[in-house]
């Protein structure tokens, strides 16, 4: 991460070190993530060691560096962002009781989340920040990504924060290329249980940007999502939308209802219910809810379209599950994708992304890939 002309030399220095440093933390978290497995934790303990190591005196001499006056905004964003990345390996290496690890990884995932936030507003001072936030085919057109913004249009991550804990609001981003000028497809993406939307937002920000689509990412009123009620929730994501309408053009022809876990069983129960605005779901390691069936979904899934990923190593919700999910989906009609994951257990596949957004909508595919490219 090569220091800006016109920064003294010993500053530069710690920068580029803090910088390259919380990028390469930050990239083995989100692999640690997509791994993330019980019988596993100690492995993946291992690969991050190395990555504190790294972080810890990077940091601590960023901290000592004399700042250059004009920078000092700069500075404090970038040791935020170092002091969450450090916070979330801190979590995830945490030798604690056998009953406490989940606790220590879920803080872990969210200190990411945080880092990721804090960071966000240096990818255009930071040119390998930039390509972070960024598919790899994107990485040489960040200039049309960041455009001069466009009168009128807000644009970037806006936050609805809800109640006093956080639960009911949402978090949405707009890209920074979106002008108005048409009407961009919509991801609704849905967190897991006890998880918040300006968490899982991260989950899908770097294809938005890229692809270019709207990202709202609710967090659920109570602590997951209304399962046994879903109109309660499924109200709320009404609202969330209506909000979105008014302010941004939205495709509703093209509309993703999207989650994980607690997320995708409640992805499933707004997108197939009557009405819906959700013109696709694409759901991961969740369940079909017994409350499909009382409310009539079943019978609303005839030509739906529907796509199911489940992790083979699925510790929470048994891929049986998801094999019984497909049966009664094929059965109604729906028109579905199944994908078993071998290496997947109860945790999100970044990777599958890829997939999901060439499947919802092939305008959304990466570049090389499109039949128009």
């Amino acid at each position: 991460m090569a220091a800006s002309s016109g920064i003294p030399d010993a500053y530069g220095r710690a920068l580029a070190r803090l910088g390259a440093s919380v990028l390469r933390a930050l990239e083995g978290l989100e692999a640690a993530e997509r791994r993330l497995h019980p019988p596993d934790i100690p492995l993946l303990r291992e690969g991050l060691g190395s990555a504190r190591e790294r972080l810890a005196p990077a940091l601590r001499a960023f901290e000592e560096a004399e700042v250059p006056v004009d920078l000092a905004p700069f500075h404090a964003q970038l040791a935020e962002a170092a002091g969450h990345t450090a916070k979330a390996l801190d979590a995830f290496l945490d030798d604690a009781p056998r009953d406490r690890v989940v606790a220590c990884i879920l803080e872990a995932l969210r200190e990411r989340c945080r880092a990721e936030r804090a960071l966000y507003p240096l990818r255009q001072a930071l040119l390998p920040v930039g390509r972070h936030f960024v598919e790899p085919a994107f990485h040489g057109q960040l200039d049309r990504l960041d455009p001069a913004p466009t009168e009128g249009v807000s644009v970037g991550i806006y936050e609805a924060p809800g109640d006093r804990d956080g639960r009911g609001g949402f978090t949405l981003y707009v890209p920074e290329s979106y002008d108005g000028s048409r009407a961009w497809p919509l991801v609704v993406a849905l967190h897991g249980g006890s998880g918040r939307g300006d968490e899982f937002l991260w989950t899908w920000l770097r294809e938005a940007r890229g692809r270019r689509f709207l990202l709202l990412a609710p967090t659920s009123g109570g602590s997951t999502w209304s399962l046994d009620a879903p109109a309660r929730d499924g109200a709320a994501l009404e609202s969330m939308l209506g909000f979105v309408r008014e302010r941004w053009r939205v495709d509703e022809q093209r509309v993703l209802a999207t989650g994980l876990s607690d997320g995708a069983t409640f992805a499933l129960l707004w997108g197939l219910g009557e009405g819906s605005p959700a013109t696709a779901i694409a759901v991961v390691s969740g369940v079909l809810h017994p409350a499909n069936f009382a409310l009539g979904n079943l019978g609303r899934a005839r030509g739906r379209r529907v796509y199911l990923a489940h992790g083979s190593l699925d510790w929470l919700f048994p891929v049986s599950l998801a094999r019984l999910a497909r049966e009664a989906l094929s059965r109604a009609g729906a028109d579905l994708v199944y994908r078993e994951i071998e290496d997947l257990s109860h945790t999100y596949p970044r990777d599958e992304n890829d997939r999901i957004l060439a499947w919802f909508d092939a305008s959304l595919a990466l570049p090389g890939a499109r039949q128009d490219a």
